[in-house]
């Protein structure tokens, strides 16, 4: 007997709901969240799960490579499509998530999502971390611009390395701020060598990874770009065309029609954010500091010239993400004079 799983999971416990092929609930049930115990009810007596769904989220990584390290036919749903499908309930409860989700196993209203793969899990992680501690270091400069612009102590531009001598300068005679500024600097100077410590590994795994070094011959694109559309893409063959890749990545524009109304707006912003915010840096510094001419910066520039230079950036960095998956699929350096062939 044909048979569907759906698993609505929080971080202490798991809702489970088991439903035949036409709708009648076999079991349900809740269970700590363990890939032991949920695997132990999906492979109990009498239970023989055509497919086991859950949604994405926080979790879903670890418990779709258990389950499937377990052989069970897991499928990880795309969250929009889930949540428009059990909104449709008149009580969210767990019980009821995890009811709706094995139904939509059963019907199949649902866009499964790519997991990645440990390796790049392990890459996003390391990229993740290294963005955290950037952003951090750019918060203690600026509350400590901050602090001094109080006093009437403005620190200027100023190089990171001579950062910390300028605030010395600025607070010298100045017993309490002195003291009170110190220990930010302290702080400061923790956090960039940390961040020397993971940019150092980010190098690393670029110098060691051809994939890494062919996207780098693309202008614009340097380590970090290059090892994150690495980790994000993960597998290249589960895009079918190359133009795929910047809709993936909320790169394109969203489009209403409906009767009379038919319109086209800003960019989806659909996707992973980091990528798309890397892809963007890649195409402003192609646009902005690239110096030597090519075929793409040239139609860049075009699209300026009529719509705007914030627009050509955006239609840069979508196109470039276009260039890089097909450089990709066929082991190609990137070409100046003409663009890799999108298909």
């Amino acid at each position: 007997m044909e048979q569907h799983a759906g698993l609505d999971v929080s971080l202490e416990e798991t809702s489970i709901c088991i439903v035949t092929a036409e709708g009648g609930i076999v079991r349900e049930t809740k269970v700590p969240t363990d890939p032991g115990a949920i695997i132990a009810v999906l492979t109990a007596a009498g239970i023989a799960c055509k497919r086991v769904g859950l949604e994405a989220g926080p979790l879903s990584q670890w418990l779709y490579s258990e389950l499937a390290t377990a052989g069970l036919p897991v499928v990880c749903i795309e969250t929009r499509h889930a949540k428009a499908v059990l909104s449709t309930q008149t009580n969210k409860t767990d019980r009821n998530d995890a009811r709706g989700i094995a139904h939509m196993m059963r019907v199949g209203p649902y866009r499964p999502v790519h997991v990645k793969t440990l390796r790049s899990q392990q890459w996003r992680t390391l990229l993740t971390s290294r963005k955290f501690l950037v952003t951090k270091l750019r918060d203690v400069e600026n509350d400590l611009r901050g602090t001094l612009r109080n006093f009437g102590l403005r620190i200027g531009p100023v190089s990171a390395g001579k950062f910390a001598n300028r605030v010395r300068e600025l607070v010298d005679g100045q017993a309490m701020l002195a003291a009170i500024v110190e220990p930010m600097l302290v702080v400061r100077t923790t956090v960039m060598e940390q961040l020397d410590v993971l940019h150092r590994m980010v190098l690393d795994l670029v110098r060691d990874d051809p994939v890494c070094r062919r996207l780098m011959t693309a202008p614009g694109v340097g380590p970090v770009v290059a090892l994150t559309f690495r980790a994000t893409v993960d597998v290249p063959a589960r895009f079918g065309k190359s133009r795929a890749v910047g809709a993936h990545f909320g790169l394109t524009p969203r489009r209403y029609q409906s009767g009379q109304t038919d319109w086209t707006g800003r960019i989806s912003r659909c996707g992973d954010a980091m990528m798309r915010t890397a892809l963007y840096e890649a195409a402003q510094v192609l646009m902005t500091r690239v110096t030597k001419g090519c075929s793409l910066k040239s139609w860049g520039l075009r699209i300026a010239r009529h719509r705007g230079k914030e627009k050509a950036i955006v239609a840069v960095a979508r196109r470039l993400s276009v260039i890089l998956h097909r450089m990709w699929v066929d082991a190609s350096d990137f070409r100046w004079g003409s663009e890799p062939k999108t298909a």
